[in-house]
């Protein structure tokens, strides 16, 4: 038989006649405040949890609420034999499973209460940012786990061109969720890493009863100028004088990595021509020993200025052509 069970209204802070927006209201507003995982002062905080939501998923129920009003918490005792599944039955509700540590429950919902969906996406959204994850038909949010592990937190990190294809250390600033106050960390930029992937620093999330989450940082990556990236190519551009590209020659090429590699220029080279530079690209993140290559693109300088002799000598050649 159910005893000591206060009445699911007064737990709710509502009266009899209370609209469901009004106790979709009053539901969500008890959760935030007296959700285990950020309210950890010993305050009996996680029994207040399980109460105000065994109520709302009474009395946000058309059906189950009818029944609470005529016949009280006995409705859903097997015992009082009121004509309806016990609490954690098919029915639906939460159920609650020690492991034997202390203060440590699991909350499984065995069946389907209105909005139910709707008020974790509001509540465990706004406490954890947007931390539910989904695997499969089960949906789990991080923070509000068996384990009380703590929610993973998102961040943006703008990186150079160069640290993002050759990799190395920065130190970056934020702002930490817990404090409000700033601190720096230090972290590891992988060689070629693309524009929108996602660096994950293991247990730098927000904290929780058992292990903290982790911070993933979306990479943003500069644009670096004279410099464009294709997967793991790099596209650069080469001007040379109107004399080499005809008569050919010699050329200097500066890498991504700071080197200068010396090409050939053949006779008769074309604006657009491509010099490859092979293994000068992109470091891979799969295989660090294996690189993309570095394109120069061929730009050609018409002189000007000319002197009353050179441009002459052009003439002659203009006719010998």
């Amino acid at each position: 038989m159910v005893k000591n069970k206060r009445d699911y209204y007064e737990v709710l802070g509502v009266s009899k006649d209370a609209d469901e927006g009004t106790i979709k209201k009053a539901y969500r507003k008890l959760a935030k405040k007296y959700h285990p995982d950020t309210n950890t002062a010993a305050n009996g905080a996680e029994e207040k949890f399980k109460e105000v939501t065994e109520a709302y998923a009474v009395l946000s129920d058309k059906e189950k609420r009818k029944m609470y009003d005529q016949f009280g918490h006995a409705a859903f005792d097997p015992e009082a034999g009121a004509g309806t599944q016990g609490w954690g039955g098919t029915s639906g509700g939460w159920s609650d499973f020690g492991n034997g540590q202390q203060g440590y429950h699991e909350y499984h919902f065995t069946g389907s209460s209105p909005d139910m969906d709707d008020i974790f996406g509001n509540i465990f959204g706004d406490m954890f940012q947007g931390g539910r994850k989904t695997y499969g038909s089960r949906r789990e949010w991080s923070g509000f786990q068996g384990s009380g592990r703590g929610a993973d937190l998102n961040a943006d990190v703008t990186v150079e061109f160069d640290e993002a294809a050759l990799g190395g250390k920065k130190t970056i600033s934020f702002q930490n969720p817990e404090n409000g106050l700033k601190e720096s960390l230090e972290i590891k930029i992988p060689a070629g890493i693309e524009e929108g992937k996602t660096i994950r620093l293991r247990g730098k999330g927000q904290k929780g009863r058992g292990e903290p989450g982790d911070l993933l940082l979306k990479v943003h990556i500069k644009e670096k100028a004279g410099y464009e990236r294709k997967g793991m190519d790099v596209y650069t551009k080469i001007t040379i004088p109107f004399t080499t590209a005809t008569l050919g020659g010699k050329v200097r090429i500066r890498t991504l990595d700071g080197s200068v590699v010396e090409c050939m220029i053949n006779e008769g080279t074309q604006s657009g021509t491509k010099i490859r530079l092979r293994g000068k690209g992109i470091v891979s993140m799969k295989n660090p020993s294996q690189r993309g290559d570095q394109y120069a693109v061929v730009e050609i300088q018409v002189p000007r200025g000319l002197n009353a002799a050179a441009k002459e000598k052009l003439r002659e050649f203009q006719r010998a052509c």
